[in-house]
């Protein structure tokens, strides 16, 4: 029983970002306002993080099976995106590399930061 109220709670959050998103007509997805949301009132700490522990690691453990649908909505519509095939996989790979130059100079400026240099 637990874990449903723990999933409520994530399903909440979920749906307050949909009609945010929807009610506000904004660009961006209502799943990420919610999950932002969702962050801030772990922040500030208006929910604990054992109030949804448990359903969030069983979301995480099961993150393949939710990406399927995905998957096969991609595949169902490969007619109406083979003629850009080249320029997904052009835009995918220059995200792939922005990303990880991203994540390594944020890296490198933590560690420097707040850790200090450590070159010898």
């Amino acid at each position: 029983m637990k874990i449903y109220f723990q999933f409520m709670y994530i399903l909440l959050f979920s749906i307050i970002g949909e009609v945010l998103s929807t009610g506000l007509n904004l660009p961006i997805p209502g799943s990420i306002i919610g999950m932002v949301l969702l962050f801030l009132a772990l922040k500030f700490r208006i929910i604990r993080l054992r109030q949804i522990y448990d359903a969030g690691q069983f979301l995480i453990e099961n993150m393949t099976i939710l990406f399927l649908p995905a998957g096969v909505g991609i595949m169902s519509h490969w007619d109406a995106i083979a003629k850009y095939w080249w320029q997904i996989i052009v835009i995918t790979v220059l995200a792939i590399v922005v990303n990880i130059a991203v994540i390594g100079f944020v890296t490198q400026f933590v560690k420097h930061r707040f850790e200090g240099d450590y070159r010898k």
